[in-house]
């Protein structure tokens, strides 16, 4: 593909970045609605499912730092983004081709990886960005949950009008989309003036220098509070449907809580600098406390509403702190790889949340989420343990 990181001059790096993201999570989009439908008619069984979904999760656990130091060290964050997305695109046209379960394990997880590689990166890069040229990164992000919400509806849509054949094309083909897009970005780090004095790091250089409690147990702590989210992708849809809540209302109740999402991103850019970072984080972990005990007692839908509402705060607010967190502690040195740590935790909570809830709710159904609220309520607790951390440390003027 031809370099077009150069080829809009006129295009603000921000706006280039925002469509980026608003293809990012499309291919995943596509993928949360019909992939485990489509696996199931190439005879794959629900073990052979969870297999394919969680293989990914589990080799990126391992690669997460490399890849994030492997950014860091190069001449621009983007060269990472262009390559890994490229990768995913010629691999996923490899789903046309197979049709049994070690073929699609396989195609699945080397798509799989390089796109799971792609968002730490992506997130430090924009974030160092958008301080730099004095915007926000929040509104950038909000358009990659548009770009997911529009897919969801999207493959509904055209599943129902052309049947489960659409799935490969349709997945192939945004995927491509979001390589194009890549392929657009501008570089993220300031060109270099070698007249310009030099200026002394803001942050961390090392990570090895923040791996303090003060540092890590904001990570870990609310790495727990999101793990307890990725069970709405999971076990959401069949547990309102198990509790009477009809088909037609439960897409309609998934995408208040993307909007809601979007709309906290959205308003970050004025939110952002009145909110501390441990402070977005404790309000976010408690409020999700609050909203899976809710969960607990099966309530009807016009209650779900607001509780999807609640996404705003327990999702879109922790992830965002937790972004501005890790920049606000650590140099460009290290930004991708301080991203990448944190996405190990997150991504280690979510595989210990997703497979205990999915053992929970054999037995208890939706009080499973009262499970969940203990969880997140564990986050909560080592999110006080970091304000006490941070407080000692100030006290004794430690970095």
């Amino acid at each position: 593909m031809a370099d077009l990181s150069a080829a809009q001059p006129r295009i603000a790096p921000e706006w280039r970045i925002a469509f980026f993201y608003f293809t990012q999570l499309m291919p995943v989009g596509v993928a949360v609605v019909y992939a485990g439908i489509w696996f199931t008619t190439k005879g794959i069984g629900p073990d052979g499912i969870g297999i394919i979904n969680s293989l990914p999760v589990l080799i990126m656990i391992a690669l997460n730092l490399t890849i994030g130091r492997i950014a860091d060290r190069a001449s621009d964050w983007r060269q990472v983004i262009v390559l890994a997305s490229g990768i995913q695109g010629l691999v996923t046209l490899g789903l046309f081709l197979v049709d049994e379960f070690w073929g699609i394990l396989a195609v699945w997880t080397l798509s799989i990886i390089p796109n799971q590689s792609i968002a730490p990166v992506a997130d430090a890069a924009t974030m160092r960005l958008t301080k730099r040229r004095g915007t926000s990164f929040g509104p950038i992000r909000a358009c990659a949950t548009l770009g997911y919400t529009l897919a969801v509806a999207l493959t509904g849509l055209l599943v129902a009008r052309f049947g489960g054949q659409i799935f490969v094309p349709l997945y192939v083909g945004l995927t491509l989309l979001k390589a194009m897009a890549a392929q657009a970005l501008p570089q993220f780090r300031a060109p270099h003036d070698p007249n310009a004095a030099p200026t002394p790091s803001v942050g961390a250089l090392r990570l090895v220098e923040v791996m303090r409690p003060w540092f890590v147990l904001p990570l870990f702590g609310y790495a727990m509070v999101f793990g307890t989210h990725i069970i709405l992708n999971a076990f959401s849809a069949l547990l309102w449907k198990q509790q009477g809540i009809p088909e037609a209302q439960i897409g309609p109740l998934i995408t208040i809580g993307a909007l809601a999402e979007a709309s906290m991103m959205l308003a970050w850019a004025r939110l952002g600098t009145r909110i501390p970072p441990l402070t977005g984080l404790l309000l976010a972990s408690s409020v999700a406390v609050l909203r899976w005990t809710a969960m607990g007692f099966s309530p009807p839908a016009e209650v779900l509403i607001g509780l999807q509402l609640l996404h705003a705060l327990t999702f879109a607010m922790g992830y965002l702190s937790v972004v501005h967190f890790i920049s606000l502690h650590t140099s460009e040195t290290i930004a991708a790889e301080a991203q990448s740590f944190y996405v190990v935790l997150q991504q280690s909570m979510s595989v210990i949340a997703v497979l205990g809830f999915g053992w929970l709710t054999r037995s208890m159904g939706a009080h499973a989420y009262f499970v969940a609220a203990g969880f997140a309520l564990l986050g909560v607790l080592v999110l006080i343990a970091a304000l006490s951390a941070t407080a000692c440390r100030a006290r004794v003027g430690q970095n």
